[in-house]
C-alpha cells in the first residue's frame, strides 16, 4: 500500500529515494503526527521509526519554509546522532526550501545563536546545548509545532532527562512525539510533566 495524502514534494521526495510503501509501524505513526496528537512510538530497530518521522515533520511543515523561528525541535543523544539525522532528513529536503540546523556543545555557542536567529525551520540538537541556548534567548521556541526525541532510550540519563524537560516548562502549546525502542519508566515521568494524554504506539519485535 502506497503513502496516502503527502504533499506533492514529498512523495516527489520518496519516489526520488526509491521508498514505495510504508512500514506497519509508519502506517500507525504518520496519522498520529498529522492528526496532532501526543504518543510514545516504540519499535525495534528495522521499523522506521526515523523515517516516520522525517516524512510526519515534513508534511505537518508544508515542505516549505516560513518566517525566521523554527516550527520543529528533534532532540538526539550526540553530536553524532545530530549530524547523521540532519542528513537524513537533507536527503528528503533536496529539493524543499526547508532549513535543517544541528545544534550540538562542540560549536561556539555564539556563531549557533546568529545562525539560528538568521532563520530555521528544523532544529536538531542535544538536549545540553539546546537548553543551554534557550536560556541565553538563543532560541526564539514560540512558533513551535513539533517537540520530538528521536531514539530516547539516552533520556534514561538523569542529566539528559533533566536538560530535555525543562525545556516543555516555557513552550505554548506543541505536539510532543517521542520515538525509542522500548518503554522506559522516564516516559512516565513526561506523561506527569508534558504529555498527561499520550498514546502509546508500540510494535513488537
Amino acid at each position: 500500500m502506497a503513502f496516502k495524502k503527502l504533499l506533492p514534494p514529498l512523495n516527489e521526495a520518496l519516489e526520488r529515494l526509491e521508498v514505495t510503501s510504508p512500514t506497519e509501524f509508519q502506517k500507525k505513526v504518520l496519522p498520529k503526527i498529522k492528526g496532532g496528537a501526543n504518543f510514545f512510538g516504540i519499535a525495534p530497530d528495522g521499523a522506521g521509526k526515523t523515517t516516520a518521522m522525517i516524512i510526519g515533520t515534513l508534511q505537518k511543515l508544508n515542505c516549505a519554509q516560513f518566517e525566521d523561528a523554527p516550527r520543529a525541535l528533534i532532540l538526539v543523544k550526540d553530536k553524532a546522532a545530530v549530524l547523521a539525522l540532519q542528513e537524513a532528513f537533507e536527503r528528503f529536503t533536496f529539493r524543499m526550501d526547508l532549513r535543517v540546523y544541528s545544534v550540538y556543545e562542540e560549536m561556539h555557542i555564539d556563531t549557533q545563536r546568529s545562525e539560528i536567529f538568521a532563520g530555521t525551520d528544523i532544529v536538531i540538537a542535544t538536549p545540553k546545548r539546546l537548553n543551554k541556548l534557550f536560556y541565553l534567548n538563543g532560541i526564539n521556541l514560540g512558533s513551535l509545532k513539533l517537540f520530538m526525541v528521536d531514539d530516547a532510550e539516552f533520556l534514561s540519563n538523569p542529566k539528559e532527562f533533566s536538560f530535555m524537560a525543562r525545556i516543555p516548562e516555557s513552550l505554548n502549546r506543541c505536539q510532543y512525539a517521542i520515538f525509542s525502542s522500548e518503554r522506559h519508566k522516564r516516559m512516565e515521568r513526561m506523561q506527569e510533566l508534558f504529555m498527561p494524554n499520550a498514546q502509546f504506539i508500540e510494535q513488537k519485535s
